[in-house]
C-alpha cells in the first residue's frame, strides 16, 4: 500500500554553517565595527545579542539571507520577544522548530479526511503518515498539504509504493 510522511526537520549542521557565515560577516562590516553583537546556538535555540533595537532587526536580515542560502526555510524559526540584557544591550532568543505540533498535525489530517479523498492520515508522534491506494490519490493529497496556511515548513519524505 503506497505511503509517505509528512515532516518538519531542520538541518542542524546548515543552520550551524549559516550562523559562521553570518558571524564573519557582522566582523567585517562597517556598520558593526565596535559593536557588541553576536549570536550563538546552543542544540535548538540561538542566542541574538545587539546593542540596540536598528542592529537587532539588522541581525535577523542577515540570519534570514544566511539561512535561504544554505536552504533553510526562516520559517522554522520561533522569534521570541526581545528584552533587555546587560551592558544596554538587548538579548533575543530564537528557537529551531523540529517537528509537527499535535494541533498543526491534527489540522492536516482533518483537512485531508475532509477533502473526501481515498487516502487515510495518521498522527505518529511529530509527523503525519498518509497511506492510499493509488500513487495519484497521493499525489494529490500532497498538492492539497501544499495548499494549507501553515506558518510550519513541511517536507514529504518515504514517498513508497
Amino acid at each position: 500500500m503506497p505511503s509517505f510522511d509528512i515532516v518538519s526537520r531542520t538541518d542542524m549542521a546548515e543552520v550551524k554553517n549559516a550562523l559562521n557565515a553570518m558571524t564573519k560577516e557582522i566582523e567585517q562590516r562597517f556598520d558593526f565595527k565596535g559593536s557588541n553583537c553576536s549570536i550563538e546556538l546552543k542544540e535548538d535555540s540561538m542566542t541574538i545579542l545587539a546593542d540596540d533595537d536598528m542592529k537587532l532587526r539588522q541581525m535577523h536580515d542577515l540570519l534570514k539571507v544566511h539561512l535561504t542560502r544554505r536552504k533553510v526555510e526562516a520559517g522554522s524559526l520561533e522569534m521570541k520577544t526581545a528584552e533587555k540584557a546587560s551592558g544596554n544591550t538587548i538579548r533575543q532568543v530564537v528557537t529551531i522548530r523540529q517537528g509537527i505540533d499535535q494541533d498543526v498535525a491534527k489540522k492536516i489530517s482533518k483537512v485531508i479526511k475532509d477533502s473526501k479523498m481515498k487516502v487515510q492520515a495518521s498522527i505518529q508522534g511529530d509527523e503525519v503518515r498518509v497511506n492510499g491506494k493509488k500513487r495519484d490519490d497521493l499525489q494529490q493529497a500532497m498538492d492539497l498539504v501544499k495548499g494549507i496556511k501553515i506558518d510550519l515548513p513541511l517536507q514529504f519524505i518515504n514517498f513508497r509504493d
